[in-house]
């Protein structure tokens, strides 16, 4: 219910900004950024979740039961961790892998390990951006900070997933 509100109330707010676009031409603009960015990512999306159920069919699902499935308990989640820091790319790559592996028998709370270890940690990000944009001393003092967190959530959701 929540996501249907959600969606009902920025439906409502693209509709009071559309009418307060002023002018014909401020409101093309609009239009064109809208179609610019379907245009760009509705390729991306069919791509990722066709490259999920690829994906999903093949992975070994002996070893992702292993390693990631209901067995592994805490060492899941570890893993997960670790998998997430290493995944390159975005979210296109990362949630298809991640959608990949729950159908090939992961468990949700080493998946949540890995999304949020991707979130925060990935090393194409961390290398290419953060390190360059903020220095060394900020990013040793973030990943230090934020080392936990994964391994939270990740055993939260063990707790209460199972």
């Amino acid at each position: 219910m929540n996501i249907v509100i959600g969606t009902l109330v920025l439906m409502a707010l693209a509709g009071w900004v559309w009418r307060k676009l002023e002018t014909g031409t401020a409101r093309d603009q609009a239009l064109q950024g809208v179609r610019s960015m379907v245009i760009t990512n509705l390729p991306r999306v069919m791509l990722a979740l066709i490259s999920a159920g690829l994906f999903a069919e093949l992975l070994p699902e002996t070893l992702v039961r292993h390693y990631i499935g209901d067995a592994s308990g805490f060492a899941g989640v570890v893993i997960g961790m670790g998998l997430g820091i290493f995944t390159p790319g975005g979210g296109f790559v990362s949630f298809a892998l991640a959608a990949g592996a729950l159908q090939a028998g992961a468990t949700a709370p080493a998946i949540v390990a890995y999304i949020t270890a991707w979130g925060l940690f990935a090393l194409t990000k961390i290398i290419a951006e953060e390190l360059a944009f903020l220095g060394p001393h900020f990013l040793f003092t973030r990943v230090i900070l934020s080392c936990p967190i994964p391994l939270l959530t990740g055993g939260v959701a063990l707790i209460f997933l199972g």
